[in-house]
């Protein structure tokens, strides 16, 4: 069928002439370019998208919404990392990539203002042993698409660490040290919770799966920082602020309702997403991707590990928000960075 539908035009339209929904989106697998005639924005979308969510975001859009907002139960413009910049250490970050990963400038510049040595790492540098993680204070794996995604997203990158003795043994060394620090963001958040085996304190942690929408979610989003042992979210509790999100499996998939609810109980969670009236988020496109009870960030019980989905990255600077109230330079999210020089010494 692929090869005879390939290259082909159908149409379909809301009248009913033409195909309809189900073969046009068969047509489309297969290779045919699929016109859609005389259908309005919310017909388009839910022939495109996951209907479910097409039809929660047309009802999101007829309902009242304050609009988004920034509350902050610390002082954004405090730089409670400055008496440590002060004595002049800074402390050794492996701004962690693989191939396709493509986030790390903006990592290495969050955690170069909030006074580390931020250090590019590839994955083949520590496979020829040109850098190793033994004297490094903290370790980032970054946003992107490692190898495309094609084996699920983080999951080849995983896969090159729990599959190679060598870089197991020393991930192991790193996690099991209880001195440094482990942040993953986007694709180093689904790729750090596939390592769950060589963390402690993560196995209540979920898998990131495809976005509920079944399309790639780059929004400004609203999140609430919840009270959790990681020391990123230390002294955050509470605030209600505005994150950049950009992925297309972000869906947290527990192993049961069971590992769900002792990850909850347990106080690991340190993100949910909100609506914008504050309630969690559990419709889309509050919530972007689907996850259960809103959940976008985790940590370990010793809460020195730490993944989300969110770029806080990406926001550092007040003026890099889509909006943001009137403010200083700095945004809320520099704290997060601003809170692991601190906890380093």
């Amino acid at each position: 069928m692929a090869d005879r539908l390939a290259g082909k035009t159908c149409v379909a339209t809301a009248a009913g002439q033409g195909i309809g929904r189900a073969t046009a989106l068969a047509f489309a697998r297969e290779g045919a370019i699929v016109y859609a005639t005389d259908i309005n924005e919310d017909a388009l979308a839910s022939l495109r998208d996951n209907p479910e969510c097409a039809a929660e975001e047309q009802a999101r859009i007829a309902a009242a919404d304050p609009g988004l907002s920034m509350h902050s139960s610390f002082d954004p413009d405090e730089d409670i990392s400055a008496p440590f910049v002060a004595r002049g250490a800074r402390p050794r970050v492996a701004i962690l990539r693989e191939q396709g990963v493509n986030g790390q400038v903006e990592m290495a510049a969050a955690f170069d203002r909030a006074g580390f040595a931020a250090f590019d790492v590839t994955m083949s540098d520590l496979l020829a042993g040109r850098v190793t993680l033994n004297n490094m204070h903290g370790l980032v794996a970054c946003g992107g698409f490692s190898f495309g995604d094609v084996l699920g997203a983080g999951e080849a990158w995983a896969k090159s660490i729990l599959f190679n003795e060598g870089l197991r043994e020393q991930f192991a060394a790193f996690f099991h040290s209880g001195k440094g620090f482990a942040l993953g963001v986007c694709n180093g958040c689904q790729m750090l919770s596939v390592l769950r085996e060589l963390i402690p304190g993560s196995d209540a942690w979920p898998w990131f799966r495809r976005n509920r929408s079944e399309q790639f979610e780059a929004r400004l989003c609203m999140v609430e920082v919840q009270p959790s042992p990681s020391l990123f979210f230390e002294g955050m509790h509470g605030s209600r602020l505005p994150i950049a999100v950009a992925h297309g499996e972000g869906r947290a998939v527990f192993a049961s309702a069971e590992a769900c609810q002792r990850c909850e109980q347990r106080g690991l969670v340190g993100l949910r997403y909100i609506e914008n009236s504050g309630a969690v988020a559990r419709r889309y496109p509050a919530n972007p991707n689907g996850s259960p009870h809103g959940i976008t960030a985790v940590c370990s019980a010793d809460g020195r590990a730490t993944l989300m989905m969110p770029h806080p990255e990406r926001v550092i600077r007040r003026r890099q928000l889509s909006w943001a109230p009137p403010g200083g330079d700095d945004s809320p999210w520099l704290r997060l960075f601003r809170n692991a020089r601190r906890a380093l010494g």
